[in-house]
């Protein structure tokens, strides 16, 4: 068994929220890499005493879901799963009523919803840690996991560069936080019109001005990935986005992370993608199956990532 206190800028840590990447620090987010990467290799191991984790997901969810139960359960704990659809929350019960409650219950909850606002209500009135499990403006415990896979691949990260490929979403938003605060510099490669949130964009610079690093949007596909180390796209069209499918396969043809993109990249270059993926549109089959890949890495690094970040929150021993 290990104590947190072994990762000293992780101590800070226990009882917060994890709104946004922008949450942590430098220091907090590499010690997380460090201790998922300890967790992952069996160097560290964690016991939660038996804490539960309640699930509030109204998107639909697979490696999140999956990922956050089995974390919870290697570290001693347990999840329960507060489907809105089977709860009060999904009548119309307000949000203020069911954050002071669940707090008596739970230790800690994890919120999967459509409005950053919503999750920041439940912040607001809950008294234990609260954890972006995905929303619309940003996907925080997703990026924890992508820059781990780089860690893995690269050693350290300051200084590499990553160049996602798509829609400027809530994965977009995370890796440009969390790489500013790793030194990473980060490309965004989109469309005209379909470029990252303003002020997350002004707040990712300011961030990545501090460590020496960069963040960019590029409107040309092989500007965004020249000579780049990682490589990484996501869907065109997000959860809530369907009815815009058509109209975004429009606009982002020609947008592929494909094996030619890939030839342009650093030689040593990686792809990732967050899944679920659809080949042949966001990505192909080449470059998601071929030896550059670490998508199924990227994925299982959910599992240690997110371990890493309850047994911060919640003061495993």
């Amino acid at each position: 068994m290990a104590a947190i206190s072994a990762y000293p800028p992780l101590a800070e840590l226990r009882g917060r929220d994890l709104l946004s990447s922008a949450d942590l620090n430098g220091e907090q987010t590499q010690a997380l890499l460090q201790l998922a990467s300890d967790l992952k290799a069996g160097r560290s191991s964690f016991d939660l005493g038996g804490k539960t984790l309640g699930l509030i997901f109204s998107k639909a969810s697979t490696r999140t879901r999956v990922s956050f139960s089995v974390a919870m359960a290697r570290l001693g704990g347990q999840t329960i799963d507060l489907n809105p659809q089977v709860s009060q929350v999904g009548r119309g019960e307000p949000v203020a009523d069911t954050a002071r409650v669940l707090s008596r219950y739970v230790d800690a909850l994890a919120i999967r919803t459509f409005a950053q606002g919503e999750l920041e209500e439940y912040a607001h009135w809950a008294t234990i840690p609260v954890i972006n499990a995905l929303t619309d403006l940003e996907h925080p415990c997703q990026a924890l996991a992508d820059y781990l896979t780089l860690q893995e691949v690269f050693g350290a990260v300051e200084g590499l560069t990553l160049s996602y490929v798509g829609d400027g979403n809530n994965v977009a938003h995370s890796l440009m936080l969390c790489g500013a605060l790793l030194g990473v510099n980060v490309r965004i490669g989109c469309p005209v019109g379909f470029e990252p949130d303003a002020a997350v964009l002004e707040q990712s610079r300011l961030l990545a001005a501090a460590r020496g690093s960069e963040v960019v949007v590029l409107h040309e596909p092989v500007a965004a990935v020249r000579g780049a180390h990682a490589l990484y796209t996501d869907v065109w069209a997000s959860m809530g986005q369907e009815e815009e499918k058509a109209e975004r396969q429009r606009a982002f043809a020609g947008w592929c992370l494909n094996e030619e993109l890939v030839a342009e990249a650093d030689p040593s270059a990686i792809v990732l993608h967050c899944l679920p993926a659809y080949r042949g549109l966001e990505i192909s089959a080449g470059a998601m199956e071929g030896s550059s890949s670490r998508i199924f890495d990227q994925a299982e690094n959910r599992l240690h990532a997110q371990q890493a970040l309850l047994a911060a929150l919640l003061g495993g021993t």
